[in-house]
């Protein structure tokens, strides 16, 4: 089905692994598109509860694969027919997105872990906003997440100096979710996944459409949505499991519904 990415889903996860290797998963046109299809899938399968993305070989991914791309490139087409569609797709994904980055992680590479909602960190693992170092402007929504994670004035050191950032470094930033041995990340980012994967799944999804609407909305407006929001949550089977549990001391066993 697929042949740039690999997707596989177990234990309520779905995994999205950029599959080329040889290159730093580096993107093309095909990558882009089973992206942005894996995306879709995990979207409407309703036993996908979280999913995982993350990098085979020893890279997360090294951006876009400057290899294939002609002289006087029409960059903004690019964006818009390639990235834009795979970003928004992610962006409007209502489960819990973790990017495990396992390696080097540049340009659309690193914008692509940016765009996840959390970040799990092999201690080998480096970000870098590339960008700079070809005479480009950070894209794939890179200069809207990155301020909004470490705040303007890094965010603005680190797009114009393009500095390798270490793993211990993300984590100080705010990057990093949380840094990860080597040996041990695809057992650890499976646990958290799997943490995820048993949570109140439309309680989270609620989370995150607010949460992220709520830059654009006044407090007042806000609160309008807030309560939306709850009774849509108190109407889930989730809340009524939740409610029953710890009245009864017990603990809470979640379906997503």
């Amino acid at each position: 089905m697929f042949e740039t990415i690999q997707y596989v889903v177990k234990n309520h996860t779905a995994w999205i692994i950029l599959h080329r290797p040889e290159k730093l998963n580096a993107f093309t046109e095909q990558m882009n598109k089973e992206v942005t299809k894996a995306l879709k899938q995990a979207k409407q399968d309703e036993a996908v509860r979280c999913l995982v993305i993350t990098g085979s070989g020893r890279g997360f991914s090294a951006g876009e694969d400057l290899a294939g791309l002609e002289e006087n490139t029409d960059y903004a087409n690019i964006l818009k027919k390639r990235y834009h569609p795979m970003l928004k797709e992610l962006a409007n994904l209502e489960k819990p997105v973790v990017a495990a980055v396992n390696g080097a992680a540049a340009g659309a590479g690193m914008s692509l872990a940016l765009a996840c909602d959390f970040r799990i960190v092999s201690e080998k693992a480096s970000f870098i906003e590339a960008f700079i170092h070809i005479g480009l402007v950070p894209d794939c929504g890179n200069l809207y997440y990155l301020p909004r994670l470490v705040g303007h004035a890094k965010a603005l050191e680190l797009a114009i100096l393009g500095e390798k950032i270490s793993a211990q470094e993300a984590k100080e930033l705010g990057l990093a979710t949380k840094v990860i041995p080597e040996a041990d990340f695809t057992e650890q980012v499976t646990e958290f996944a799997h943490r995820l994967a048993n949570m109140p799944t439309k309680a989270i999804g609620l989370i995150k459409r607010y949460m992220q609407e709520s830059w654009e909305l006044s407090l007042e407006q806000l609160l309008e949505k807030e309560a939306y929001a709850q009774q849509a949550a108190g109407n889930t089977e989730d809340h009524k499991e939740g409610v029953n549990a710890f009245l009864n001391k017990q603990k809470a066993v979640f379906s997503g519904r």
